[in-house]
């Protein structure tokens, strides 16, 4: 036997050493202070904390509850609930300081409950006594700096994000195929388990996805569950798999101390890996019942196609018309192939027809179909038209021919149809329409000519700009040069009226005081774009046309020009008609389908009420 295996063998019996030591008795144990790093009684920045509950998940002792707090609300990012801990349960493992999101959890090196003149009043012996809520009841101990505190550079969950594969700049800057490669197996797996299931994301998404629930789904490898709770508020997971605005990103609590979860990519990772042909039987819509009654709705976009989707499961017999020859709306019409692959929406789309709903293309709703002719032939009718019209700056020759829409570019890039592509292009815009149209007529341009003149100029600063931080980023390494912060003053022409280019000014300011828009530029701080094109890419409007003008006078608009409804999505003033999408709210796709789902219950609700009747 080693020498080591005797030691292990006698060390126990060393402890009889002590047998012959004369015990210690401190005469004033309440005197004693507990290390520096001591975990005793907890401490927590209110202000810091988010109310994530990830500290009462990891509790096994059940000694954390989230409640609520006087004088803190709930709002985007944060819960309104703050921990409340029961220290007859807490065993002072610290897991839960170990694994807080924001770092607003520590422990003092406090140990002792109450101290004559620290804690007036000391404890009667009721249980109460020893929970309250770490941070807003105050004790004595709130101030001491000592104590246990997560270490530095120590996390139980990887701070950065597993990166997704996509095309290099060179490979995908002269064609439109999808840049983004999806996540493998091993990179989701990877990714899902930095979440920790959290929910701050759920609230804040506009279709409050169960997020935690999907992403939990892929850890358990089980991609048919994770389909069905996205299609419990989202029948579109192919194309917001891409590229919705992933706002339950931008409140990740993970994100407080690293990257955001990549929210958008798991969905995208659950939908990529299970076949349509297998939808049916997942969802449970191989049978669905009708009820006999029908619904009519304008336009196949988001909104639509979300509306249309959950009307169909409820039994209505669902028709869309559609303008555009295909079905998508500015899903298909209004965002380059590069970042929505056509076939993924019709993956989305073709499941949602499968299911019973028509769509009929290439019909325009007041031309070759009237608003009333629709409301005498269904039972209800929903309006989700997107926006399909430019605004323009109204800058000193604006109105020249060679000065474009983005919108109509894109437009007709997504039909196919030859535009014109010169090789100066000037675009004024800093969204992610902006840039759309500036990385498109880079791929055009690099295409054609084998090299990049596009300019992209905004009002905002560059950490204020609206688009997305990687679209940028993609625009300047696909050629682009993005100037942000000068804003356009006017168009100058050559002597024979051709286009000669655009001049800006540096931008101070964009809204006033109050909050109006209002800029103001340093005149003095000029820039000159030569151009052989301009295009305007400053917002989108839409298109209410198909509204004949006595309907369209009884319509109420909110401040921003868009329809107003009720709760339900009825719109005032017209019980029979339901609107949703960006001429209710947006513009985005996620809204869209959110807001689409919720006017499918309102119009079931208000069908329902008809039978009562």
């Amino acid at each position: 036997m080693s020498n080591s295996s005797w030691k292990d063998v006698l060390y126990p019996f060393t402890v009889w050493k002590n047998i012959i030591k004369e015990p210690v008795t401190m005469r004033h144990p309440e005197k004693k202070e507990g290390s520096e790093r001591y975990r005793g009684f907890h401490k927590n920045d209110i202000e810091k904390c988010i109310g994530c509950g990830t500290c009462e998940e990891i509790c096994q002792n059940a000694a954390i509850d989230m409640v609520p707090v006087v004088g803190i609300e709930a709002k985007d990012g944060d819960s309104g609930l703050r921990p409340r801990i029961d220290y007859g349960r807490c065993c002072w493992c610290a897991l839960c300081v170990d694994i807080c999101t924001t770092n607003s959890l520590s422990m003092t090196n406090r140990f002792r409950w109450s101290v004559e003149g620290e804690n007036e009043g000391g404890v009667n012996g009721s249980p109460e006594d020893y929970r309250f809520i770490i941070g807003a009841d105050k004790k004595y101990w709130d101030n001491v700096e000592e104590g246990y505190r997560k270490p530095e550079n120590y996390d139980l969950t990887p701070p950065e994000r597993v990166a997704m594969d996509h095309l290099k700049p060179e490979e995908r800057s002269t064609s439109f195929i999808e840049m983004m490669k999806g996540y493998s197996r091993e990179q989701a797996l990877k990714e899902a388990d930095r979440c920790v299931e959290c929910g701050i994301c759920t609230a804040t998404c506009p279709a409050h996805m169960g997020i935690p629930s999907y992403i939990k789904a892929i850890r358990e490898d089980d991609m048919e569950e994770g389909l069905r709770i996205l299609y419990e508020t989202n029948p579109l997971p192919e194309v917001c798999g891409r590229i919705c605005t992933h706002k339950c990103e931008t409140v990740c609590s993970i994100g407080n101390k690293g990257d955001a979860i990549s929210i958008r990519w798991l969905k995208r990772y659950i939908a990529d890996n299970v076949e349509s042909e297998k939808y049916r039987k997942i969802l449970g819509t191989e049978s669905i019942q009708k009820n006999g009654k029908k619904v009519g709705i304008v336009g196949a976009g988001p909104s639509g196609l979300s509306a249309a989707h959950y009307l169909a499961n409820m039994g209505y017999e669902v028709t869309i018309y559609e303008e555009l020859p295909e079905a998508g709306g500015m899903m298909r019409y209004g965002i380059p192939e590069y970042r929505l692959p056509y076939e993924m929406i019709d993956k989305d789309i073709d499941y949602i027809k499968s299911i019973g709903v028509e769509i009929k293309t290439g019909i325009r709703v007041g031309k070759d179909i009237t608003l009333e002719e629709l409301k005498e032939n269904y039972d209800a009718v929903f309006a989700g038209t997107g926006l399909h019209l430019g605004r323009s700056t109204r800058i000193e020759n604006s109105d020249h021919e060679r000065v474009y829409q983005s919108i109509e570019l894109l437009r007709k890039i997504s039909l196919g149809e030859e535009i014109y592509v010169p090789e100066k292009v000037v675009v004024i815009g800093g969204g992610n329409v902006a840039m759309d149209i500036t990385r498109s007529m880079a791929r055009l341009q690099r295409k054609k000519y084998g090299k990049v003149d596009v300019t992209a100029t905004c009002l905002e600063p560059s950490d204020g700009m609206l688009a997305d931080e990687e679209e940028v980023i993609e625009s300047r390494e696909e050629g682009a040069v993005i100037t942000p912060a000068y804003g356009p003053q006017k168009i100058e022409l050559n002597s024979d009226g051709s286009m000669k280019g655009l001049e800006v000014a540096k931008c101070l300011h964009i809204f006033d005081e109050e909050g109006r828009f209002s800029p103001k530029f340093d005149l003095e701080d000029k820039k000159f774009y030569e151009a052989d094109m301009i295009i305007e890419s400053i917002g989108q409007a839409s298109d209410l046309t198909y509204i004949p003008e006595e309907l369209n006078s009884t319509l109420e608009y909110t401040p921003r020009r868009q329809i107003a409804t009720d709760p339900d999505y009825q719109v005032k003033n017209m019980p029979w008609l339901f609107a949703g999408g960006d001429i209710v709210k947006g513009p985005d796709v996620i809204s869209g389908i959110a807001n689409g789902h919720l006017a499918a219950i309102g119009i079931d609700r208000y069908l329902k009420k008809g039978e009562e009747r």
